[in-house]
């Protein structure tokens, strides 16, 4: 929900001049068909979600009608999709939100026969948007008793809730007993094990202050201070999981507040230590990254490239994209020609080399970076490697509002940008958007990895075509093919899931984690992987992108390569291990204390289970 930075004085007053001359131009290029790309592909998709009985469709909110006029700004977000196997049976199942009063979100199980059926009634799961307790933004899952089941946090403009997993397809309300009930306007979360005692924590985001019901403003001072630096967002908010099914708040002794508007974060360990980091993609300002300090506190880093720019960041994605064996960092912001350049933001991780997170995008002059930057009014993105070919690819969904084709809204924002920060914070006083489109009906983006940093749109050529608002995008083999499928939440409109379509001879493996010692779900829990003289690092998330959430199953795709030289796996309480396949060579008497073998056959899914002591 994010706005263009400001442009004052002489500068803004020409920025507002040139919008009415370009309009017209920019429409017609923004509503002409994408360029066909040259070339084959290997890959397509094709939209199934109705035909499977994933029928779904998002509704906004409505809010207090003292705002009305800027209504389709504020609420403009709300579609999200989390993949998890809610019941144990080994196929990844879905949870959609939407974000109406009364309107019900959908818990599709997947049957295992290339069809689903949505059973969140029965489960408990359908009505939780009711006036006095909210509406839903998104969901994060984890094992947080470690139980066995898998249990459901869902945050929202309201009351935020924990969602117990009883094992019998049932769930219970027990935020209240937890110590997780708060009212907050959250718009992302994240499961961590931040200090490694076996048990997920709960990491929660604040997007507007906690004191503003959105439904019952006492003021209308509810925007940003700034469109830069703005830090008058909600409080985030960091739960540790005492082991006893309660919860409590670290926040202050752990530092890990922050008011900066953020939109989405993710936890994985960036600088090597061990110990899992949060990353945060904030609206209004610059991106920030907590660095964890076995397991005591957090300092938030500063001088590693992060505020070379304020932008407005909406979704983080991490992913090794280079293949050298380090998690880099992908965030969306904004990107309208003509109009406000802000750019996605792919950085390369060199905290362990230089202290340095370098944003390998800058030099736009290049073809293919210009489409990894300029997605659009971009929103949720993940990677994955959607082709099979050993290369991690990008996801992006884009469109911020779409209503009436002719009629826009950027002339109305840059006057609310050029105006003072007293001004735009009070939400009455924006311009009223009526029907007008921002950023509305922009496609999406499929960015094949060509290595070396470099990306190719391939959207056209393989069927991704669809012109909806979209927001969340999660990445699963809902259909045990050895091939990622895509699921797009998109804002007002249809759940999709972009099934795929991959060349049968390059191959794969997968991994799914079960331990024992470290949490349940082995959430954090690392594993590189080596394969014909490459190698690829993929961490187990809880939260990732823009309100969307990946299965916990790990996909790598191969390639050309038959077999796999090794993988090396750090399990989420720091213990790390080689797991050397039965091709190897290797026998058991020359094996060292943290070295196994086990069947790591291609094209096939492993279950590797953590070793006790």
């Amino acid at each position: 929900m994010s706005s263009p930075t400001p442009i004052r004085g002489a500068v803004a007053l020409g920025f507002v001049g040139m919008l009415a001359g370009v309009w017209f131009l920019d429409r017609a290029a923004e509503l002409a068909p994408p360029k066909q790309q040259a070339g084959e592909v290997a890959l397509k998709l094709r939209d199934v979600a109705r035909e499977v009985g994933a029928d779904f469709r998002h509704v906004a909110t409505t809010l207090d009608p003292k705002i009305d006029n800027i209504a389709p700004h504020v609420s403009a977000m709300g579609a999200a999709v989390a993949v998890i196997d809610f019941d144990s049976d080994g196929w990844s199942d879905l949870y959609a939100t939407t974000s109406r009063f009364r309107e019900p979100n959908a818990l599709f199980r997947n049957l295992g026969n290339g069809r689903f059926e949505d059973v969140a009634a029965r489960a408990g799961l359908a009505q939780l948007n009711l006036p006095g307790e909210g509406v839903s933004m998104g969901s994060v899952w984890a094992d947080y008793d470690n139980d066995g089941h898998v249990d459901c946090f869902l945050y929202r403009w309201g009351q935020q809730a924990l969602l117990r997993n009883k094992g019998d397809g049932t769930f219970e309300d027990v935020s209240a007993r937890a110590g997780v009930r708060r009212w907050m306007n959250s718009n992302g979360a994240t499961w961590i094990d931040y200090d490694r005692d076996g048990f997920v924590d709960l990491y929660i985001a604040g997007y507007f202050r906690s004191d503003i019901d959105m439904w019952n403003l006492r003021s209308t001072r509810i925007m940003q201070s700034s469109f830069e630096f703005a830090t008058n967002g909600g409080d985030n908010v960091l739960l540790r999981n005492k082991g006893d099914g309660t919860f409590e708040d670290v926040t202050e002794r752990t530092g890990t507040n922050s008011t900066r508007w953020t939109l989405a974060v993710a936890a994985a360990d960036l600088d090597g230590d061990g110990w899992s980091d949060l990353y945060l993609a904030n609206d209004y300002g610059p991106e920030e990254l907590f660095r964890n300090v076995e397991g005591q506190r957090f300092e938030r880093m500063a001088g590693i490239g992060l505020e070379e720019t304020s932008k407005s960041g909406m979704s983080v994605t991490l992913g090794d994209f280079e293949n050298r064996g380090a998690l880099g960092v992908f965030v969306t912001n904004i990107s309208k020609e003509r109009f406000l350049f802000q750019g996605n933001n792919l950085r390369q991780n060199l905290l362990a080399e230089r202290g340095q997170m370098v944003n390998v995008t800058e030099d736009t002059s290049s073809v293919r970076a210009r489409e990894v930057v300029d997605c659009g009014w971009a929103w949720g993105a993940q990677f994955g490697d959607l082709d099979n070919d050993g290369l991690l690819d990008l996801f992006v969904a884009n469109g911020f509002v779409s209503a009436s084709r002719e009629r826009d809204y950027w002339y109305g924002m840059s006057k609310v940008a050029g105006g003072a920060g007293g001004v735009f914070e009070d939400a009455t006083k924006w311009e009223p958007m009526e029907d007008r489109s921002l950023s509305g009906y922009e496609r999406s983006r499929l960015l094949l990895g060509c290595g070396n940093c470099k990306f190719e749109d391939v959207a056209a050529q393989v069927g991704v075509d669809d012109l909806y608002d979209g927001r969340a995008v999660a990445f699963a083999d809902l259909f045990r093919r050895g091939a990622l499928d895509v699921i797009v939440a998109n804002q007002s409109g249809p759940l999709m899931i972009y099934t795929s379509e991959v060349d049968p001879a390059r191959n794969w493996v997968q991994f799914e984690l079960r331990a024992s010692v470290s949490n349940r779900s082995a959430i954090g829990a690392e594993l590189t992987l080596h394969f014909a003289g490459r190698k690829q690092r993929q961490v187990v998330l809880a939260g990732n992108g823009f309100c969307s959430q990946n299965e916990f199953v790990l996909h790598f795709g191969l390639g050309a390569a038959d077999a796999v030289e090794k993988a090396v796996l750090r399990w989420p309480n720091g213990r790390v291990e080689t797991l050397w396949p039965e091709t190897a060579g290797k026998s058991a008497a020359t094996l060292g204390p943290d070295e196994r073998i086990v069947d790591l056959a291609v094209r096939r899914r492993h279950r590797i289970e953590e070793p006790r002591p």
